[in-house]
């Protein structure tokens, strides 16, 4: 009985400490952080620009020319040659230093474009004999857009070149849609018309579509740069934070938006200073892997220089390929090698790819059949040669070699009978 006694006299000492605690009324709601109750100029370094048509945000970074950005120095960049650009935008960029160039992107309300969709950060980037310095334009709300955009044009007028990676298709056309909107605003006319534009992706493309999954930029920051970023928040997911801001004013959201514009930039700066040289000069490009060489290899073939693509395609095979990619290219050398009259070097490409079973085996012994038939005189070769490809993959034209040679050899056999 006593224990029992005990017991409840614990009992009570519990509950009389409870009701102690929450005698004052409930818990207080914690109330919103500093964070959240800040403007952007108060997360972020920079100033509130004035401009005849409203106000704008704007921020400055530097990054010193003693910095590197995975495989790239900094100081590198201002060393760029100024011709570096000519091969690569086809002749369009002759001469222009690179201090001349702007690297742009943007950030937007939206990634289908339209004239719904804005920009509301615009990044640009600058060569300078200090780092590679970059300005983010931001529109706090719809109504900053004019001036942003009065402000931009203004920055745009020192540079000659436009640098984007998929601002062909996207950047340029959206900020010129917007700049047109605008002009009711007093905005001033987009300046794109008078600078030359080089979209990086065209050319990174052309290198790496055979090596690698996707050429997304941040997948060549990866797999190019060796840059990995930590915590980046997702291009898709951009519009729906800024929306975001917008509804609750919580301005620490953007934060991670300024990083990843910024990033964007600087990789496209840094892979500015490789994709190009690779079309400058390309016998010497630094190039590791045999389907990078291809890439380089059939722009040169498009682009007529035969001779330099054949050698591109040869360093392909040296430096080794998969099954898929081999024999294609072994295809491609033992075509050029034709085209160029390289009689034997052609006639032994040939053989190699008719000798083993492969996806160009048929017309590789077709090509040696036309080469028996029509160089050597060599009918009874050309027939069975016509056969092995008919064995594979059954034609007309190879059906009409086929009786052709057929007739001529029984007419070759009558004579020899008299």
């Amino acid at each position: 009985m006593e224990d029992l006694q005990e017991q409840l006299a614990v009992l009570r000492k519990r509950l009389a400490r409870i009701d102690r605690k929450y005698a004052a009324g409930p818990p207080a709601v914690p109330r919103a952080t500093t964070a959240e109750r800040c403007s952007i100029e108060q997360l972020i370094s920079g100033e509130l620009v004035r401009t005849p048509h409203g106000e704008h945000f704007e921020t400055e970074k530097l990054w010193e020319r003693h910095r590197r950005h995975g495989s790239v120095d900094i100081s590198d960049l201002a060393e760029l040659p100024a011709d570096l650009l000519d091969s690569l935008s086809g002749g369009a960029i002759r001469e222009s230093a690179p201090a001349r160039w702007a690297f742009l992107d943007t950030e937007t309300t939206g990634l289908a474009g339209g004239t719904g969709t804005c920009a509301f950060l615009v990044g640009v980037g600058a060569i300078e004999p200090a780092g590679f310095r970059l300005r983010q334009f931001f529109m706090r709300d719809y109504g900053d857009e004019a001036s942003l955009l009065c402000r931009l044009a203004r920055h745009l007028a020192q540079f000659d070149v436009l640098v984007t990676y998929n601002g062909k298709a996207f950047d340029q056309p959206l900020l010129e849609t917007r700049f047109r909107m605008c002009r009711s605003q007093g905005a001033p006319a987009h300046p794109f018309g008078r600078m030359e534009h080089l979209d990086l992706l065209f050319g990174a493309r052309r290198l790496w579509k055979l090596r690698l999954e996707s050429c997304r930029l941040v997948e060549l920051e990866n797999q190019i740069l060796g840059v990995e970023r930590q915590g980046d928040l997702p291009g898709e997911m951009i519009p729906y934070v800024y929306f975001e801001y917008l509804r609750t004013a919580q301005a620490f959201k953007l934060v991670p938006i300024f990083h990843h514009n910024a990033i964007d930039i600087l990789s496209l700066a840094c892979l500015t200073a490789i994709v190009p040289f690779a079309f400058r000069s390309p016998g010497t490009a630094m190039l590791r892997h045999g389907a990078d060489w291809i890439g380089l290899a059939r722009w040169m073939q498009q682009a007529g220089r035969r001779e330099e693509a054949l050698g591109l395609f040869r360093r392909a095979v040296e430096a080794g390929l998969p099954d898929h990619l081999l024999f294609r290219t072994l295809w491609d050398v033992a075509a050029l090698e034709k085209r160029l009259g390289h009689g034997e070097a052609a006639l032994a490409a040939m053989t190699e790819l008719a000798a083993a079973r492969n996806p160009y085996r048929a017309l590789a012994l077709a090509e040696l059949a036309k080469h028996y038939e029509h160089r050597e005189r060599n009918h009874a070769m050309a027939l069975e040669m016509t056969r092995a490809a008919l064995a594979i993959e059954d034609s007309p034209e190879l059906r009409r070699r086929e009786v052709r040679l057929r007739t001529r050899l029984a007419r070759q056999g009558a004579k020899l009978a008299l």
